[in-house]
């Protein structure tokens, strides 16, 4: 569906996770690839493979908060493959402590907005002024779907950082439209890859995730990469500015159950059709006295 032969991909956070997802299927679809993250060990393993691929890989290790290298790794690219043409922001950190935005301390605050939104804007930056040079080149950024509202997972800084991203993407979208380079962001949901999957299965989280989904279930690794892929590609060269959600249906809804509807079991003369949906847990007692319906809609009213 994609080719991407004769084009650089540069990949951030490429060593592992989503990052290294991307190189797999970029590589698979005919590109040369600059890779960066903080270690060259994992690096040089997910190049190996990409290489058995048929691609020329360049791996460049760097910090992508910290401004110098991330214009080494830019002109290290350039000097290798002779230019850019597409850039996946992908590097991030985030916080797993759950922490409530009044405790939250100011340290890991500016950690997490350094890579995820400071550091996309160098690698955008340094990136973009070379593709507006030569008229043309696609950037997608990985941003979130806590970048599109309010949640209770407690995760202040990344919201903080994604809600930047995404408003980054709108801006440089917009900017650089009418010179060639199209910039976009992929926002997932909750997603697995073979690397989480087996905490998350553990720990029972794909399935209080797949509670909270419209789909209900999680998402898989490849579905990103599709939407990354996608936009990245000629087959999107009349989209720039869009930030595109991988979520299940997440952000259209207005909140999904985790326990059955009751309403389900209304309009026996008119069954819904049934979904192999597994709740998380049974409904509680108290929904016994909605089972029969809204009176006066689904039986007569009672009489006085």
């Amino acid at each position: 569906m994609f080719d991407f032969n004769n084009k650089t991909v540069l990949i951030t956070g490429a060593s592992y996770g989503l990052g290294e997802q991307f190189a797999h299927a970029f590589a698979d679809a005919g590109a040369d690839l600059v890779l960066t993250a903080r270690s060259t060990d994992l690096l040089e393993g997910v190049a190996e493979v990409c290489r058995g691929k048929g691609s020329t890989v360049t791996v460049v290790t760097g910090d992508v908060s910290v401004e110098d290298d991330v214009k080494r790794v830019v002109q290290a690219g350039v000097d290798a493959h002779g230019s850019i043409d597409v850039l996946v922001n992908n590097a991030g950190i985030a916080d797993m402590r759950g922490l409530a935005a009044e405790q939250f301390d100011a340290e890991t605050f500016n950690q997490i907005l350094a890579v995820d939104l400071v550091g996309a804007f160098y690698f955008a930056r340094e990136c973009g002024k070379r593709m507006l040079e030569g008229g043309s080149g696609a950037i997608v950024n990985i941003c979130s779907i806590m970048a599109s509202g309010g949640n209770e997972s407690n995760v202040i800084a990344y919201t903080a950082a994604k809600g930047g991203l995404l408003n980054m993407t709108y801006q440089l979208g917009c900017e650089w439209a009418d010179r060639g380079v199209r910039v976009n962001s992929v926002s997932p949901g909750f997603i697995v890859t073979e690397m989480t999957r087996p905490a998350l299965e553990a720990m029972g989280m794909d399935k209080w995730i797949a509670s909270r989904t419209p789909m209900r279930r999680v998402g898989e690794a490849q579905e990103v990469t599709n939407a990354v892929m996608f936009l990245a590609s000629d087959l999107a060269s009349y989209i720039t500015g869009v930030d595109l959600l991988v979520d299940g249906g997440t952000n259209a809804s207005n909140g999904t159950y985790q326990i059955p509807p009751i309403h389900h079991e209304w309009n026996t003369d008119a069954p819904m059709v049934p979904t192999t949906y597994e709740p998380v847990q049974p409904r509680p007692d108290w929904y016994q006295a909605l089972e029969a319906g809204i009176p006066g809609i689904h039986y007569p009213m009672p009489e006085e």
